[in-house]
């Protein structure tokens, strides 16, 4: 753990730094705009929905009890007439920014922490920026990026949205790399 006491900086101000990027992404660009449908009928469905005492949870329609029932030909009916999908249900009331960003910095964190941890067992002292960038930026990518594909493999997601989240996990990356680079102990 060493490396935490050495590599304190350039974790906190990639996380910094990611997160300013991120808003930009997210809040002056028209990159994200879109990514969400309203859904058809939404006042009588969400009110079906009430009717149904739906609680927060992640949700597949239409659901099998098991494997084998999933095979069944009720089931795949089901499945045929549609619609088939995934729904996640979150607390009732508005969306709880402050709590999300905050999370989401804790989240660049431990990301950093994962490249300073690689980048520590890779590089000494006074390695060149390109190798610090190389080695922090490959972890930082990973951890951004690479896992919302399973968004689109087992969820259903649109890959085009998953591109677009990934296209942000590099930027991400490449700005943890970078701060790495420039802050790597001599």
């Amino acid at each position: 753990m060493d490396f935490l006491t050495v590599l304190w900086l350039p974790i906190l101000l990639s996380a910094v730094f990611v997160f300013v990027v991120s808003s930009i992404i997210h809040m002056v660009t028209p990159f994200h705009k879109g990514d969400f449908k309203k859904l058809p009928g939404e006042d009588a469905v969400l009110e079906t929905m009430r009717g149904q005492e739906v609680n927060p949870g992640e949700y597949m329609f239409p659901c099998a009890a098991s494997m084998k029932d999933a095979g069944t030909p009720e089931m795949i009916e089901k499945y045929n007439r549609g619609p088939v999908g995934f729904m996640t249900v979150v607390p009732n009331g508005p969306v709880p920014m402050t709590k999300n960003l905050i999370v989401w910095f804790l989240n660049s964190i431990l990301i950093g922490i994962f490249a300073a941890y690689l980048a520590d067992l890779a590089l000494a002292p006074g390695a060149e920026y390109s190798k610090v960038f190389q080695v922090a930026g490959t972890a930082a990518v990973l951890g951004y990026a690479v896992g919302e594909i399973q968004n689109s493999i087992w969820k259903g997601r649109s890959w085009v949205i998953t591109f677009k989240f990934m296209v942000d996990g590099v930027i991400y990356g490449l700005v943890t790399a970078g701060t790495f680079g420039w802050l790597w102990p001599a």
